[in-house]
């Protein structure tokens, strides 16, 4: 049976182990350019056998959030270089997901004002902006602006190019965020989506942008270097479920089968207090794919290794752990205790609670000081 800390071929790429970093918000960036602070947090966890880094919007139109980096100009790729070669001098492969939040924004965090887009007017979800008074805060999305059919065609081609921008930046590849409520989520269900032209109605049509994007990035970097993200049977930010929803992923399936992608990875929303994706789903899922699948959603080691050991998925994809455990990788391989994570410093703020956690080796030698220091009286 293959264990967690076995390498792992993916699509050509040589991961050192199974275990994957999943994307995390944190709302750390200066403005929206990547730091060095960012760059130290993803050193520090480059012992991950993958890291998927924090969504990074591919255009000002496609953010939702303040404090975010991008990766659609030239100081954001910048930026990021300083990220790659951090994670690339310890070893680490690291892919960037490449996002836009479609009607999940808010108009203080658009260009001049503008309202957010998507494929209806139908509004949803929550933003990190402005209030108007100008403090930062979570604030109800604005009503979006229903994307004429050009302006679709528009956004697949600023994917790619973020995709282009990515690989220039050092990253190894780029997932596509197709979860979570997002911009493809609103396409592929037909509650948000009520378009008449060939983005809607159909599950056909309600899932040819984001196989667009797929085949147009694929197309520039390569598909080997192309990764998906979606949650089946999600309902974050306002996402209402709807009859075919299952049948719509498998679609997906099938259709990404044809195309060598290094891997479609699910998110189980249960560990965001969402319904959870239904364990027989997966199983389903995992039937209909037959490339590399990811699981994240509040997996811990016994789990992500029995999954692993039935062929349910290929890759572990842990979040949370992450944040408190620079060194997850080593406390699991050896059975170490693992750190507590302190959730009112996910989101924005400093250094605490982002680069201050210590591995297991640098606790140990504080603790070793300290009672050095205490005999010594």
């Amino acid at each position: 049976m293959a264990s967690l800390f076995d390498r792992f071929d993916l699509a050509g790429t040589q991961l050192d182990n199974r275990i994957v970093m999943a994307p995390m918000t944190r709302s750390r960036a200066t403005g929206d350019v990547p730091d060095e602070m960012g760059a130290l947090y993803y050193r520090q966890r480059a012992g991950a056998g993958l890291i998927i880094s924090e969504g990074t919007p591919i255009s000002r139109q496609g953010t939702g959030y303040l404090y975010n980096p991008g990766i659609f100009g030239p100081d954001q790729i910048a930026g990021w270089k300083k990220a790659t070669q951090a994670v690339h001098e310890r070893g680490g492969v690291f892919f960037a997901q490449i996002w836009h939040v479609g009607r999940v924004s808010h108009t203080s965090v658009q260009l001049a004002g503008q309202s957010p887009v998507g494929p209806s007017d139908k509004q949803g979800g929550m933003a990190f902006g402005y209030t108007e008074d100008g403090v930062p805060d979570m604030l109800d999305a604005s009503t979006p602006r229903r994307l004429e059919t050009w302006e679709v065609r528009e956004i697949a081609r600023d994917f790619a190019q973020a995709a282009v921008n990515s690989r220039e930046a050092g990253f190894d590849g780029v997932e596509i965020h197709g979860a979570n409520g997002y911009l493809f989520e609103q396409f592929l269900n037909p509650h948000v989506n009520d378009r008449d032209d060939v983005y809607g109605g159909s599950r056909e049509n309600r899932c040819r942008l984001l196989i667009e994007v797929v085949d147009e990035v694929s197309k520039l970097i390569g598909a080997h270097r192309v990764g998906v993200r979606l949650s089946p049977h999600g309902t974050l930010f306002d996402m209402p479920e709807y009859d075919d929803n299952g049948e719509t992923y498998l679609h997906l399936a099938r259709e990404f089968n044809t195309r060598g992608l290094a891997y479609v990875h699910l998110h189980d929303q249960g560990g965001q207090g969402m319904p959870p994706m239904p364990r027989e789903y997966l199983r389903q899922f995992r039937d209909t794919y037959q490339g590399t699948l990811l699981l994240a959603g509040n997996l811990d080691q016994a789990e992500a290794q029995r999954l692993v050991d039935e062929g349910t998925i290929d890759l572990p994809v842990f979040g949370r752990l992450f944040i408190s455990n620079p060194d997850l990788v080593e406390r699991m391989k050896h059975g170490l205790p693992l750190a507590d994570y302190d959730t009112t410093t996910f989101y924005g703020g400093d250094a605490r609670g982002y680069i201050d956690y210590p591995t297991h080796a640098e606790e140990q030698a504080r603790k070793a000081r300290e009672a050095l220091i205490e005999q010594k009286g």
